[in-house]
């Protein structure tokens, strides 16, 4: 097989990545900081997309454009599920808080059923069968245009976190959480603010993903499980951890997909994350247990 081959399969993996990066992203905040383990990830991926679908069938307006009202949505979603119901939950045994999320995400996943039915469903935008080239590269241009927005996405929540100061004081509640409390922050409201930020990163990596894939609600739980395998290879806690585990995760189901067959391109995905635990099992650039 020519090499070109594989180098376009890499870079779509690439692309793809980012987005699965963003996506692992809001998991890898949450955990972070709240210390709680998002079970109904994935579903909540779903349940952007299908937004983002029922939006565009009304609106017509792009995936990339319906991102913004998506990830509101997601936030203020997010936010509520924290309030109401996890943060009763956050001092209580860890087998709870799975029991609780576990519950959420098969809520989830029925109501999509109910309304949505089970077939897959997807977008065609105006640059679906579009391509750009660049030497020996071909890369479909939705793909180019959903990582784009990854990145932007991205560099903007770095950035939040980095320099103002909600972000940082995010940042303090996940240091040190009695510090945190002692120099009067809220933490509770804090705590709500960041699974509103990480829900919000999911809804709008399901945005974009809507541009390059179809959507049904059975996927869910397949979302939830990449995005463990992404934050677990990258790092757990780790937002840069999370971006290159998208990565690696995107290029390795790209290429184990051509290589053998696109079915058991999970298997590599995993295979990847054993030998990350084998070797080094905080993840890449996860910081190891003092």
């Amino acid at each position: 097989m020519p090499v070109e081959i594989y180098l376009n399969v890499a870079a779509s993996g690439l692309l793809t990545g980012l987005v699965y990066g963003l996506m692992a992203l809001g998991l890898s905040v949450i955990f972070g900081v709240v210390r709680v383990v998002n079970f109904a990830h994935g579903e909540m991926m779903t349940l952007a997309m299908f937004l983002t679908l029922v939006l565009f069938n009304a609106l017509k307006l792009d995936p990339l454009v319906l991102m913004v009202p998506v990830a509101a949505v997601l936030f203020a979603f997010g936010y509520l599920l924290q309030t109401g119901l996890i943060n009763p939950f956050i001092n209580r045994p860890e087998h709870s808080q799975f029991m609780l999320l576990v519950a959420v995400a098969l809520i989830l996943v029925n109501v999509q059923l109910i309304i949505f039915g089970p077939d897959a469903q997807g977008i065609r935008t105006r640059y679906s069968f579009d391509s750009f080239q660049l030497g020996p590269l071909i890369v479909d241009a939705s793909k180019v245009y959903a990582a784009g927005a990854a990145l932007l996405v991205a560099a903007a929540l770095f950035a939040f976190f980095r320099f103002t100061l909600l972000g940082k004081s995010i940042r303090a509640c996940a240091d040190n959480y009695d510090g945190a409390r002692v120099v009067g922050l809220n933490v509770k409201r804090l705590y709500a603010l960041t699974f509103g930020i990480g829900s919000a990163c999911v809804g709008a990596a399901g945005a974009m993903l809507m541009v390059v894939s179809d959507v049904t609600p059975a996927i869910g739980p397949a979302y939830t499980l990449l995005a463990f395998v992404i934050v677990i290879t990258g790092g757990l806690g780790s937002m840069p951890g999370a971006l290159l585990g998208g990565l690696l995760i995107g290029v390795t189901e790209a290429l184990g997909g051509v290589l053998f067959t696109p079915s058991a391109k999970s298997m590599f995905a995993f295979a990847l994350l054993v030998l990350v635990l084998l070797f080094r099992p905080q993840g890449i650039l996860g910081r190891r247990a003092a």
